[in-house]
């Protein structure tokens, strides 16, 4: 049977940083593997539930839905067992999933503030697998959210800046003021190291906006990307 898989292969990135960033911050417990792996499984999960409300194929969409959440639920339950509250985090993304909902509905599933909604939910994970082994949310994962929010919203501008707006002169412009200023933001707040895992994103904003590259190769960039800035905050928070 060949699985039915999201296309957003980007979206991968967002999955992994932000959680293992957090679980970083926090300390490493065994919760944490069917913590992520359930975290997985509900993100495959919802990418059939988004389908659903463009009213097309139901039946083969819940199918899977239910192929993918059944494993979902299951895993979760560890973490849930070990720390109730961690419920929390999970209400906290409804909203957001109520707004890529909204979009998936109106075949706007590219626009951006669907983007930015989902880039919000997923750094929320950061904050659930950080908060897993004590139970609190310290200042190192509420960093951990900020920047991960910050990075993704970076990666967002510089996809939209060389594939759907790529002729767009003042897209270009909101796109290396934004990478500019989070890291001037960070040189400013004399975190360096963080800074340090920002000008990647910058350099590759700039140098290569302009160039004839496939999605394949933009794909590649953002993981080189997505790596280095994952080990920068990892040496960070260490």
């Amino acid at each position: 049977m060949k699985l039915f898989m999201p296309k957003q292969h980007g979206a991968w990135a967002m999955l992994i940083v932000p959680f293992w960033l957090g679980v970083v911050a926090s300390g490493f417990v065994w919760e944490h593997v069917p913590f992520f792996l359930g975290w997985i499984f509900l993100y495959l999960a919802t990418y059939p539930m988004l389908l659903l409300f463009k009213k097309k194929k139901i039946a083969f969409h819940v199918k899977w839905i239910v192929i993918y959440l059944v494993p979902a639920l299951l895993l979760l339950l560890f973490p849930l067992f070990e720390r109730p509250s961690v419920v929390y985090f999970g209400l906290m993304m409804l909203p957001f999933f109520a707004i890529n909902a909204y979009f998936s509905s109106k075949n706007k599933d590219r626009h951006i503030i669907n983007d930015f909604s989902a880039i919000f939910a997923f750094s929320f994970a950061g904050l659930a697998s950080a908060y897993l082994p004590a139970g609190a949310v310290s200042g190192e994962a509420m960093l951990v959210f900020i920047v991960s929010v910050l990075f993704f919203i970076g990666s967002t501008f510089f996809v939209k800046s060389m594939i759907r707006e790529k002729k767009n002169s003042n897209f270009k412009l909101i796109s290396w003021g934004y990478h500019a200023a989070v890291t001037v933001f960070w040189i400013i707040m004399s975190q360096w190291l963080i800074a340090v895992a920002f000008l990647p994103s910058l350099a590759r904003a700039i140098g290569f906006y302009g160039r004839k590259m496939s999605p394949i190769q933009i794909g590649v960039a953002e993981i080189v990307n997505s790596v280095l800035f994952f080990i920068f905050i990892a040496v960070h928070l260490i």
